[in-house]
C-alpha cells in the first residue's frame, strides 16, 4: 500500500534530482520517475554522456524537454552541488527526490593507490554530503514531502577483500545515511526521509568496461531501479536488492555473520580466513529459527 508521502513524492510534475544520473543505476532511476510525470534533473561529469542521456529523456518524459535538465556536476565540489540546486529549483520550483548516486570504482587496499582512495573517498563520500548539505538542507526547509535517497553497497557492509577503499567509502554512505535519517526523523514538521538503496551485483556501464556481456547472476540497473521504487512504497530504510545468484537468506547470513566477527572477536574478514571456512560454511547452511 502507498503511503501519503509515497502518493505526493511521486506525482507529476515534481522534480527529481539524480547525481550519476547518465548511466547505470541512476539513468534507470530517472527513466522510471519520468514514466510517473515526474520532471528530471541528471547531474554528471561526462558531458558527451549526459547529453545523450537528456536526449532519451525527453523522449520518455511527459512534457518533452521542458522535464529535462542536465548539468554537468562534480560532485565532489561543494560549490557545484550548490549550483545544481539552484538550477534544480530554478527550472522546476520543486525537488521531491535527491539520489545522491555518483560513484567512483577504482580503487585498491589499504597499502596502495593513495590517488585512487582520495578520489573514492571525495566522490562517494563528500559527494554524498555535499548533495545532503546543499540539496538536501533546502528541500528540508521548504517543508514539503520527499525522499533522499543515498547509494550504497553490501560492500559497505560485509567489507570483503579486494578493493577496500570502495568498502571504507560505502561503509561511510551507510553511517551517513544512518545518521541523516536519525535527524530527519527528529526535526519538527520535517516531511523529508532518507533511505539507504544498497545494491548487489549489477551490470552497469562501469562492469560492461571490464565485462562486455551481462552475466546471467547480476541483476539489470532497471531491476534496481525497479526495487528502489518497491522500497520508498515500503517506507524501507534499508532498500537491499539481491541479484539473479544470491537470495536474501543468502545475503542476511553474510550480514549476520559480519557483525559476528566483532561480537565473537573473530579474526578481521572471518568469512575469507582459512581457519573459519568450514564455520561459515556450516553458518550458511543452518536452518534459520521460525519467524516470530
Amino acid at each position: 500500500m502507498l503511503t501519503e508521502t509515497t502518493i505526493s513524492t511521486f506525482a507529476p510534475g515534481r522534480g527529481a534530482v539524480i547525481t550519476g544520473g547518465a548511466s547505470g543505476i541512476g539513468l534507470a532511476t530517472a527513466r522510471q520517475l519520468a514514466a510517473f510525470g515526474m520532471r528530471i534533473c541528471i547531474a554528471d561529469r561526462d558531458r558527451a554522456t549526459l547529453g545523450k542521456a537528456q536526449q532519451e529523456l525527453t523522449g520518455v518524459a511527459r512534457n518533452g524537454a521542458d522535464d529535462v535538465l542536465a548539468v554537468e556536476t562534480d560532485v565532489s565540489s561543494p560549490d557545484d552541488l550548490e549550483r545544481l540546486g539552484e538550477q534544480a529549483f530554478g527550472r522546476f520550483g520543486d525537488i521531491a527526490l535527491l539520489m545522491n548516486n555518483a560513484a567512483a570504482f577504482r580503487g585498491g587496499d589499504a597499502l596502495s593507490d593513495p590517488e585512487g582512495w582520495r578520489r573514492i573517498l571525495d566522490v562517494n563520500v563528500s559527494g554524498v554530503l555535499n548533495g545532503v548539505q546543499s540539496i538536501g538542507r533546502a528541500m528540508v526547509e521548504r517543508g514539503k514531502p520527499g525522499f533522499i535517497v543515498n547509494t550504497g553497497s553490501k560492500q559497505g557492509i560485509t567489507t570483503p577483500p579486494g578493493n577496500t577503499a570502495y568498502n571504507v567509502s560505502k561503509a561511510a554512505v551507510k553511517a551517513l545515511t544512518e545518521g541523516l535519517a536519525h535527524t530527519l526523523r527528529n526535526l519538527p514538521g520535517c516531511q523529508i526521509s532518507a533511505h539507504l538503496l544498497i545494491p548487489g551485483f549489477t551490470y552497469t556501464g562501469d562492469a560492461a568496461k571490464r565485462i562486455p556481456v551481462k552475466p546471467a547472476a547480476a541483476w539489470s540497473a532497471e531491476q534496481v531501479a525497479e526495487r528502489l521504487v518497491q522500497g520508498l512504497e515500503r517506507n524501507e530504510f534499508y532498500i537491499l536488492c539481491q541479484d539473479n545468484e544470491t537470495t536474501r537468506d543468502q545475503d542476511e547470513r553474510r550480514i549476520l555473520w559480519a557483525a559476528g566477527d566483532l561480537v565473537e572477536n573473530r579474526p578481521a574478514l572471518s568469512r575469507w580466513h582459512p581457519d573459519y571456512k568450514d564455520a561459515f560454511d556450516a553458518f550458511m547452511r543452518m536452518p534459520r529459527p521460525a519467524a516470530k
